[in-house]
C-alpha cells in the first residue's frame, strides 16, 4: 500500500512543472507583453523626442516670455506686463501692411505653385523616361540653390546696369529701390526657386493615377480633353489642395531669406510680410516679450487657417481607392 502511493506520487510530480509551463507560455505575463509591444513607440521616440525640444518647448517658452517686457540681457529683470504686449501687436501701424504684403506674396505664388506646376506635369508625362527624368531635374534644379546665393546672383540680374535693364532696355531702373518693383522683384525669385519642387510634387501625384482609367474612358469614346477635365484633374485634387496649404502656410518663411538679403523689408516696409515682421520684433527691437505675443498671434491665425484649409482638402479630395 505504502508503495502504490510512492509510485503514484512519482508519476504525478513530473506533470505538475509541464502543466505550470503550459499555461505560462499561453498566458504570457505583463512584462513580457510590455517588451513585445515597446519596439514601434522606441522607433517613434527620436521624432517625438525632437518634436517636444524644438515645437512644444519653444511654444510654452514663448507663451510665457509674452506676458513680460525682456531685451534678453541676462542682467536686465523681466518686467510683468499682462496682455499688454498682445494689445501692442494688434495695434501697431506696420502689422497691416506686413499681413497685406504676406497676402500679395501668396497670392502671387498660387500660379507657380499650382496652375503652371500642373500644366508643365502634364506635358511632360508624355516624355520619354529619359526626357522626363532630365527635363525635371532641370526644373528642380533652382530648389537646390542657397536662397542667399539666389539672393546673390539676382540682386547682379536686378542691378540698374544689370541683364534684365540691358535685355529690357529699362534704362537704369532700380528694381529693389521703387515701391512698385520691390515685392514683384521678391516674388518672381521665390516663384522660379519653388517651381521645381510643385512641378516635383505635381509628377507624383500624377504617377499614383492608374492609367486604367483613362483607357477605359478612350474606349467609351471620350476626348483628350474629357479624360483630362473628369478624370485626371479630380484624381489630382488631392495632390493640388496639398500644395495649396504648403503655399499659404508657407510662402511668408519661402520669401523671408530673400527679404533680408536684398531689400530688409523695404523700401518704406513695401516687402515686409509678418515672418520679417516677427524677427525685427525678436532680435532688431531686442523686444522678446512683444516677438512672443507677435508669434502667438500668428501661430493662432495660422492654425486657424491651416485646419480650415485642412477641412476644405478632405471635403473636396477625391481618393483614388
Amino acid at each position: 500500500m505504502f508503495v502504490e502511493a510512492a509510485l503514484t506520487a512519482a508519476t504525478a510530480a513530473p506533470t505538475s512543472p509541464a502543466g505550470s509551463g503550459q499555461v505560462s507560455a499561453t498566458r504570457p505575463g505583463l512584462a513580457h507583453r510590455l517588451r513585445g509591444a515597446a519596439p514601434p513607440y522606441l522607433y517613434l521616440l527620436p521624432a517625438l523626442a525632437c518634436l517636444v525640444l524644438w515645437t512644444y518647448k519653444p511654444l510654452v517658452e514663448a507663451a510665457q516670455l509674452s506676458v513680460y517686457h525682456w531685451n534678453l540681457l541676462p542682467t536686465s529683470p523681466k518686467t510683468y506686463v499682462g496682455l499688454a504686449n498682445f494689445q501692442r501687436v494688434l495695434q501697431l501701424p506696420q502689422l497691416r501692411g506686413a499681413a497685406l504684403n504676406t497676402l500679395w506674396y501668396v497670392l502671387g505664388l498660387l500660379p507657380f505653385s499650382i496652375v503652371l506646376p500642373t500644366v508643365i506635369a502634364l506635358v511632360t508625362r508624355r516624355l520619354g523616361e529619359r526626357s522626363r527624368t532630365a527635363y525635371r531635374a532641370m526644373v528642380f534644379v533652382p530648389m537646390l540653390v542657397a536662397p542667399v546665393a539666389t539672393a546673390a546672383v539676382w540682386r547682379w540680374l536686378y542691378d540698374p546696369s544689370g541683364l534684365l535693364n540691358r535685355l529690357f532696355g529699362l534704362g537704369d531702373h532700380n528694381w529693389l529701390r521703387e515701391e512698385s518693383t520691390a515685392l514683384p522683384a521678391v516674388l518672381a525669385i521665390c516663384a522660379w526657386q519653388m517651381l521645381g519642387f510643385a512641378v516635383l510634387v505635381v509628377s507624383a501625384g500624377l504617377s499614383g493615377i492608374s492609367p486604367d482609367y483613362a483607357e477605359a474612358a478612350e474606349m467609351d469614346g471620350a476626348s483628350r480633353w474629357q479624360i483630362l477635365r473628369w478624370i485626371t484633374l479630380p484624381l489630382l485634387r488631392p495632390t493640388l489642395l496639398f500644395m495649396l496649404l504648403m503655399t499659404v502656410l508657407l510662402s511668408g518663411q519661402w520669401t523671408f531669406p530673400l527679404i533680408d538679403v536684398l531689400t530688409q523689408g523695404g523700401p518704406a516696409d513695401s516687402t515686409t510680410n509678418v515672418y520679417y515682421l516677427l524677427w525685427e520684433f525678436g532680435f532688431r527691437s531686442m523686444d522678446s516679450g512683444l516677438a512672443s505675443a507677435a508669434g502667438l498671434v500668428f501661430f493662432g491665425c495660422f492654425g486657424l487657417l491651416a485646419a480650415g484649409l485642412v477641412k476644405l482638402a478632405d471635403r473636396f479630395s477625391f481618393h483614388d481607392d
